[in-house]
């Protein structure tokens, strides 16, 4: 049984971990960690790390960047794995990441959802095949109360393509509203839609002569998103300090 604490645990995302961890027998939620206080939440809930009593093995955040320093202070401090899902970090988060996995097991990734990582994984031999006669462009959608455009997987998608092909090779386009030019082939194209309650949905598209090939992912439910965010941390638990990411869930 891998004891966890959920930091961020009254947020959406933190209420469908909780939701979906009470059906699991390898693992259960010790404790929750937040800048709000909740009574009815399964397990207590602190808003202070220093306060919190109960022993866990693993930490899942799924939070806001500017709690970052504490919650992998924290790991630190006890020794413990975490697993890092929130999204809209800095270069500068990225490096205290990468720094802090010298001594802990890290897993940080922007989408927790096994089929957005498997697509990252498709479209990275689509790009190594494909790049030099075909295109690339992403195009993601998702509800209208998200802040940040574009999405952390799209750049994460991107991301990969690049590496894919040569490592910043290629230069990203946000729309193209403000460039009246033609497309260059060292462009990857992102863009951003925003609307009702669209989960969310990501779609490369490679645009060839007479021919297009589209590899999608469409999200229902965030429910997805928690199990996703369980699965990395039993794949986290016991491993060896370094840092991890989803797609190391499938070579494993």
């Amino acid at each position: 049984m891998i004891n966890i604490l959920l930091n961020g645990c009254n947020g959406k995302m933190g209420q469908h971990i909780t939701q979906c961890a009470r059906f699991r027998e390898d693992l259960t939620i010790v404790a929750g960690l937040d800048i709000r206080p909740n009574e009815n939440a399964p397990y207590p809930v602190y808003t202070n790390a220093a306060d919190i009593k109960e022993k866990f093995d693993l930490i899942v955040d799924f939070s806001h960047p500017s709690a970052l320093n504490t919650i992998l202070g924290l790991a630190l401090e006890r020794k413990t794995p975490i697993v890092i899902a929130t999204t809209g970090l800095t270069d500068e988060h990225k490096a205290m990441i990468e720094k802090a996995s010298k001594e802990i097991p890290v897993l940080l990734s922007a989408n927790m959802s096994l089929g957005i990582n498997l697509l990252i994984q498709l479209v990275k031999k689509a790009a190594q095949i494909l790049y030099g006669s075909f295109d690339i462009e992403i195009i993601e959608k998702h509800h209208n109360q998200k802040v940040d455009a574009p999405s952390g997987t799209a750049l994460a998608i991107a991301d990969a393509i690049n590496a894919a092909i040569a490592p910043n090779h290629l230069k990203y386009v946000y729309d193209r509203h403000s460039s009246n030019q033609k497309r260059t082939r060292d462009e990857i194209g992102i863009h951003a839609i925003r609307g009702g309650t669209i989960t969310g949905e990501h779609t490369v598209l490679f645009a060839g002569n007479d021919e297009l090939l589209e590899i999608r992912h469409t999200s229902l439910s965030r429910n997805l998103f928690a199990e996703g965010a369980l699965k990395a941390a039993t794949f986290l638990y016991g491993k060896e300090p370094g840092f991890y990411r989803m797609q190391d869930i499938f070579e494993e």
